[in-house]
């Protein structure tokens, strides 16, 4: 599937200003602010910027840190990961495989086999509740 090619006037057009520094310039939510750093339905989370599905529920647990954390995409080629050597820092950063929308970024401190936390900010997520969940949280 092609790429999702907008322009910085048409993304602006699309979010707002909160979700378009976020997930088209890079930055990150204050920690303990998003939406669903503590929030435990049962669905599927997409990407804010195109619909993607990029995380389920099962996979998302406590990290502590402030933010949603999982410990696996949805599919391996549902997000990309490229080196962040921003602020004084190397990390692994986490895009959107469909759009580049910036997502978070993935860290090897996770629980699990793989042992990978990817730490996502809420405000590149739409979260999609699974038919049949009772929405109790």
């Amino acid at each position: 599937m092609a790429k999702i090619k907008k322009t910085a006037e048409q993304w602006r057009e699309q979010l707002d200003e909160h979700t378009y520094r976020i997930t088209r310039e890079a930055a990150t939510e204050r920690p303990f602010t998003g939406q669903y750093y503590d929030f435990s339905e049962e669905g599927t989370y997409h990407c804010v910027c195109c619909g993607a599905a990029l995380f389920l529920s099962n996979s998302k647990y406590d990290a502590g840190c402030g933010w949603p954390s999982f410990t696996q995409p949805l599919a391996e080629q549902a997000v990309e990961e490229h080196l962040d050597t921003s602020h004084f820092m190397v990390r692994t950063e986490v895009v959107c495989q469909q759009c580049d929308a910036h997502l978070g970024h993935v860290f090897t401190d996770g629980p699990g086999e793989n042992g990978l936390r990817y730490c996502i900010n809420s405000a590149s997520l739409d979260f999609v509740a699974k038919e049949g969940a009772d929405g109790e949280d």
